[in-house]
């Protein structure tokens, strides 16, 4: 065993090493800070447009959702190798808020621009994929799905969102501390992919995910064609609207993708690696 080469960080390096990543974060000048959030929403939003895409093209459902969710963690793999900076997973942060090597009006900052870049990002990639008449892939298929996905969402109690908010970022930053486990390219999208797959397969909820994937619905309502196509498909477009899109849905999903990141991974593996490690010294 002492001759194997250990090609990745522990859990405690891992913890330690977010201290200085995460101090760069919240020291990145705004105008770069948002600029990379709007490419992480878009990252995450093409993640989002190819699990459609895929799913759609296979009969089966179940079987399209299965496929779906292998491709969406392509988001992801995009944010983290390609370099950019996504909200859910920078509720770490609380680990060097913890270890008091940054402060809660940082953090804070981070995580507001963050989510504003990662809005826009969204959006524009909803947008795009709803003016480009995407939507039209199937003969309307395509569009039959992103209504019907919008309108869920937009449809869900609050509490369910919430929960399912809380179950996916606990996911996700499972996968993003996953990620910096690893020192090499293959061994990040491996160990991410799991974890993104299984929230994505599971149903729950993300925020800047659903900032696609609502606002691509909204984008396609303005289409007759599409919308027509969907009542036919028995979809009921009341609820699908901007301001269930925001109160509805991203308020709820938000702050449970606040809990599962930053409370149920941030500060639990804080108190395992650096408080412990403290307690020791």
């Amino acid at each position: 065993m002492g001759g194997i080469i250990m090609n990745f960080f522990t859990p405690a390096e891992v913890a330690q090493n977010y201290i200085a990543t995460g101090k760069s974060k919240v020291n990145t000048p705004i105008p770069k800070m948002i600029i990379l959030a709007i490419l992480a929403g878009a990252f995450i939003g093409f993640g989002g447009v190819g699990a459609t895409t895929v799913a759609v093209s296979i009969t089966e459902p179940s079987l399209g959702k299965f496929i779906g969710a292998c491709v969406f963690p392509g988001g992801l793999t995009m944010v983290l190798i390609a370099g950019s900076e996504l909200f859910t997973g920078n509720c770490l942060l609380t680990i060097p808020l913890l270890e008091k090597e940054i402060t809660v009006s940082q953090m804070l900052k981070n995580w507001v621009i963050v989510y504003i870049g990662n809005l826009i990002g969204g959006i524009l990639v909803g947008a795009g994929v709803a003016f480009s008449h995407q939507p039209s892939l199937f003969g309307n298929g395509m569009a039959v799905s992103v209504l019907s996905t919008a309108v869920s969402k937009c449809s869900m109690p609050f509490s369910d969102a919430f929960i399912k908010g809380i179950l996916c970022n606990f996911l996700v930053c499972t996968a993003v501390w996953i990620s910096f486990a690893a020192k090499e390219v293959v061994s990040k999208i491996v160990g991410l992919f799991f974890p993104i797959m299984m929230f994505v397969l599971c149903g729950f909820e993300h925020s800047i995910a659903n900032m696609y994937y609502i606002s691509a619905g909204l984008f396609a309502k303005t289409n007759a064609a599409y919308v027509q196509a969907a009542t036919d498909a028995g979809v009921d477009l009341t609820n699908l609207t901007w301001g269930n899109f925001f109160g509805k849905n991203l308020l709820p999903v938000s702050l449970g993708n606040i809990i599962g990141g930053a409370v149920c991974i941030g500060c639990v593996y804080w108190f395992i690696y650096l408080r412990k490690n403290k307690a020791d010294a």
